[in-house]
């Protein structure tokens, strides 16, 4: 099992230059996890894709409710008490830290392309390139 942010999961699930490794990471992995708040920024993630890269209404909704079927039991709480002292400690969003959190807890790594998460949880953090 590894956790993975929002973004690894759009290139799963939506066409474009990262999917060639989201599907090297879960051929390696293929039992993910996220905190509850994939949800959003997935939908957030591939508005983008529909307004950026013209993807249709129709096919986002079809990534969108895949994904979500695809993450059903693998979705977790974090802690707001260590997502916000995982912050403050490394100048992270929370947001990000909801991820950190969620790898800490289950004790597996984060899978994610994020620079600043990966600088500042080296022990957590992996990128999908060196995963």
């Amino acid at each position: 099992m590894i956790v993975v942010d929002a973004n690894l999961l759009v290139y799963l699930f939506v066409a474009g230059t990262g999917t060639a490794n989201a599907e090297r990471v879960l051929r390696r992995d293929p039992v993910w996890a996220a905190p509850l708040l994939w949800r959003s920024e997935f939908r957030n993630a591939v508005l983008g894709v529909v307004r950026r890269r013209g993807l249709s209404r129709d096919d986002a909704v079809q990534a969108i409710r895949a994904a979500e079927d695809w993450m059903r039991g693998r979705e977790y709480a974090v802690l707001s008490d260590n997502v916000f002292d995982l912050a403050i400690r490394s100048g992270c969003s929370a947001y990000d830290c909801e991820y950190v959190a969620t790898a800490d807890d289950l004790g597996v790594p984060l899978v994610t392309a994020d620079r600043q998460v990966l600088t500042a949880f080296p022990r957590t953090a992996v990128s999908p390139q060196a995963f």
